[in-house]
């Protein structure tokens, strides 16, 4: 069986941290600026997203810590990602038609809340996920780090070559490539993304032993 893997951030939602960071600043208090420089650039986020608070609660408490502001619960962080995030039909489509070539998950690098938020964040794409759902965090690695994508693979058993990654990252599709994944890069002209050429490569990989057949 085939295994179909796709981002979340710029490749199923357009994602933009703008219109979020102004709300967190709102529920909590804390200024932009120290979100943005302690938490953000300081790299607590991407230490989130490699596992090193595994709960929403520790997540949750680390964030209000470092950046000196009032406790967030899940439903104020849920609510100020929503502000950030806008379907790509085209890619969902694209998601929801590899489900019925194969497995699809999700593949995404973000921390513990995000996947307690799924369901909210994207009913859409949670509802063709059917649970298959893999946040870097529940990994203890990052992409594009090759580890992250040998993890995947081993959390369903799957065989790389058997294995599909859409994501808008190039290092991320260089990763993937790494291991044995076939990977396709959704990329973006004049800030849209360009969703034809996922569905091609989609095609091509689902059809890959086709010539190969004896007829």
């Amino acid at each position: 069986m085939d295994l179909y893997f796709f981002d979340l951030d710029k490749t199923l939602y357009y994602y933009d941290f703008r219109y979020r960071l102004p709300e967190l600043s709102r529920l909590t208090g804390a200024s932009q600026y120290a979100m943005a420089k302690y938490w953000w650039a300081a790299g607590y986020e991407r230490r989130a997203e490699a596992g090193e608070w595994p709960s929403t609660d520790q997540y949750l408490d680390e964030f209000a810590r470092v950046t000196g502001g009032t406790r967030l619960t899940l439903d104020g962080w849920t609510y100020a990602r929503s502000l950030a995030m806008t379907r790509i039909d085209g890619t969902v489509a694209a998601l929801r038609r590899a489900s019925t070539l194969g497995i699809v998950s999700l593949l995404s690098n973000n921390p513990a809340p995000l996947a307690a938020a799924l369901p909210r964040l994207a009913p859409d794409v949670s509802s063709i996920l059917r649970g298959n759902v893999v946040v870097s965090y529940m990994l203890g690695a990052r992409k594009p780090t090759p580890e992250l994508y040998r993890r995947a693979l081993a959390h369903y058993g799957v065989a790389a070559q058997n294995a599909f990654l859409a994501d808008d990252s190039p290092e991320n599709v260089v990763g993937a490539r790494e291991v044995g994944i076939t990977a396709h890069q959704v990329i973006y002209m004049r800030g849209v993304a360009q969703t034809r050429a996922l569905d091609a490569a989609i095609t091509a990989f689902s059809t890959r032993h086709d010539s190969t057949r004896v007829r």
